[in-house]
């Protein structure tokens, strides 16, 4: 029979390989931090993507070709863009922000595109954020990846069912709330800052599924997803309390 002693060292013994193996599974693999470079993931794996705001034509080469941010072919730096650089893990579920008091996406063409890779290169459709009279603050993007390698970016889109019925809300297109610019800081009361929810799709490097996207799809329907939608669109609570 072990002594006291002996089951103390080997209950450190457990816990520091059960340590190990946790901290090997949700190790990050990726040395890749451009959002201009390829790379593969895994779960737990941290990955650089961008958003590129621009006018919309600026998204588009010879008023036709989709490119990427990365081509310099758009040549992006000479047509009043701004880039914003994020570092998610893959497969989380994140809130990603983007604070709009010292940056007005309207000065800079109103729309945004999200994109990674060069070779492989990923892009999402252009999606319009603010003009001097509607700001949209809340978003939905999607990566898709297979096989761990980046397929396509998409904004994910409710039909205005949070907005419905609410006189303070534009719908635009049928698929975006938003509020007017006026109300946002500095002209108005409302911080306008965009939230933007980020999910995955497909498999990583080791054919494992990425499911963020499907449980974003079923929290939907629990009290959790509110809370969570609570911090996503605090925007909204704001503006009712003005009225």
């Amino acid at each position: 029979m072990a002594s006291i002693a002996e089951l103390k060292a080997l209950l450190v013994f457990l816990v520091t390989i059960a340590s190990t193996l946790f901290l090997v599974k949700s190790a990050n693999t990726n040395k890749v931090y451009s959002p201009c470079l390829d790379t593969t993931v895994q779960v737990s794996d941290a990955f650089t993507f961008a958003i590129a705001f621009s006018a919309t034509k600026s998204f588009y080469f010879n008023s036709s070709l989709e490119l990427s941010p990365c081509d310099r072919r758009l040549d992006l730096t000479s047509q009043n863009s701004q880039i914003s650089v994020f570092r998610p893990k893959v497969d989380e579920i994140s809130l990603l922000t983007i604070n709009t008091s010292s940056f007005s996406p309207s000065n800079y063409g109103g729309y945004m595109v999200a994109f990674a890779g060069r070779k492989y290169a990923a892009r999402s459709r252009p999606a319009f954020v603010a003009n001097g009279t509607y700001t949209v603050t809340s978003f939905t993007l999607v990566l898709e990846f297979k096989k761990g390698r980046l397929q396509n970016l998409y904004w994910k889109r409710d039909g205005c069912a949070k907005c419905s019925g609410n006189s303070n809300f534009v719908c635009l297109n049928n698929q975006d709330c938003a509020l007017r610019t006026t109300s946002c800081k500095p002209q108005g009361s409302v911080d306008c800052s965009l939230g933007i929810q980020l999910a995955f799709s497909g498999t990583d490097k080791h054919f494992s599924a990425l499911n963020s996207w499907y449980e974003v799809q079923n929290l939907r329907q629990y009290s959790l997803y509110g809370l969570y939608s609570n911090l996503r669109d605090s925007l909204t609570s704001q503006y009712n309390k003005i009225f």
